[in-house]
């Protein structure tokens, strides 16, 4: 796995917006890498695959455990969710999908599973479409991707279809956020092509009308798929209405989510698989032994609270609001880093299947909103 140079498109912003792509560059700064990429191999591709689908696998166990010990506690989950969470679970209330990031240590040809983004993972677009387009430009020859999202997509959609409540579903995120906007609308276009009848309303703008959710034109929302995240709706004003719902609606993700998509899942699963050799140690209190580690926040999103230590000495930190909650400490991992940076993979779970794989890359070595995508082929 390294880093190939390219000679730059000239007109690389202008092609990335002609596919829908208007977030490449955020304050300045490219957050779309154009002109570098990785390759990476056959076996490396392999090794993500195999360890995606073990940890999947590792993750709905690791569900299980936390229901059956009713665990919620330790994830700060609101006690009037708690049976809504266990009924979407008994239900098999389907999740579309999730995003696994990984630490890869070269030398040792190992990966190490750094959290599970699993209610509202971002960069699909980036993953399943641009850097589709992107290999296509630069390699118009038969050159391989780590990458079957779209047609997964579709595909999960139309398995999902005839378990839809209602004739619509809607699709949801909190208004003037591009990136999200552009992930939902790539989302609801793969819906619509696997035949589903959607409508799309900013999460804003969702009504109650004293016994089921409504959107703008009073038509009660039965299912719904939204880039929002469940521990915000839960603590909002119009969170308990989630349980006095008369339609009982169906969201997408499900709320059983609300487990692997808190970091408190990252000491969970190392007690159920200790050693295993895709995780990290992990814990709810520091102990004696870990002297190399990172202090994370059970809820926290882009990086931001998150500290790392070295020889028990911190070492970097990131700012940001969270930690309210508490915090888990994870061994430190061992980050790939190149001359351009520190990078992690991104890899996809969609209708249960691993499918495709993204990069990350920053100056430190915590991944932000402001790191940077770059796109990736495979060499044979």
């Amino acid at each position: 796995m390294q880093i190939k140079k390219l000679r730059i498109d000239p007109n690389w912003q202008s092609r990335l917006e002609s596919i829908g792509y208007g977030y490449h560059t955020f304050e300045g700064e490219r957050y779309w890498v154009d002109d570098y990429y990785y390759e990476i191999r056959a076996k490396e591709a392999d090794l993500i695959y195999k360890a995606t689908t073990e940890l999947w696998d590792m993750c709905l166990q690791a569900v299980e455990y936390v229901i059956q010990n009713k665990l919620y506690s330790k994830f700060h989950i609101p006690a009037y969710m708690i049976h809504h969470i266990e009924r979407s679970w008994e239900n098999d209330e389907p999740s579309i999908y999730g995003r696994f990031d990984f630490a890869f240590d070269a030398n040792d040809n190992e990966l190490k599973m750094l959290e599970f983004n699993a209610d509202t993972p971002t960069s699909l677009f980036e993953t399943g479409i641009v850097q589709w387009y992107w290999k296509n430009h630069y390699f118009p020859e038969l050159t391989d991707q780590f990458n079957s999202i779209h047609e997964q997509l579709i595909d999960s959609w139309k398995n999902l279809k005839p378990y839809l409540k209602g004739e619509i579903l809607h699709f949801s995120c909190a208004k003037e956020t591009l990136e999200d906007l552009t992930n939902v609308e790539y989302l609801r276009d793969t819906a619509i092509q696997a035949g589903i009848e959607t409508k799309l309303i900013y999460i804003d703008d969702i009504g109650w009308d004293g016994r089921a959710f409504v959107d703008l034109e009073g038509e009660e929302i039965k299912s719904i798929f939204k880039l929002y995240p469940w521990e915000w709706m839960v603590n909002e004003e119009f969170g308990v209405h989630i349980t006095n719902d008369i339609n009982e609606a169906q969201w997408i993700e499900p709320s059983w989510k609300m487990l692997l998509s808190n970091k408190a899942i990252l000491p969970i699963l190392w007690e159920l698989f200790p050693n295993h050799p895709y995780l990290l140690s992990s814990y709810f209190e520091k102990p004696a032994h870990l002297k190399h580690y990172v202090r994370k926040p059970i809820l926290s999103r882009e990086g931001a609270n998150v500290e790392m230590y070295y020889e028990n000495e911190m070492i970097y930190d990131t700012a940001g609001e969270y930690g309210e909650e508490g915090f888990i400490y994870q061994e430190l991992a061992t980050l790939h880093r190149e001359e351009t940076g520190f990078s992690i993979i991104g890899s996809w779970v969609i209708g249960q299947e691993s499918c495709g794989i993204s990069f990350r890359e920053s100056d430190m070595p915590i991944t932000t909103d402001k790191s940077r995508f770059i796109p990736h082929i495979i060499r044979h």
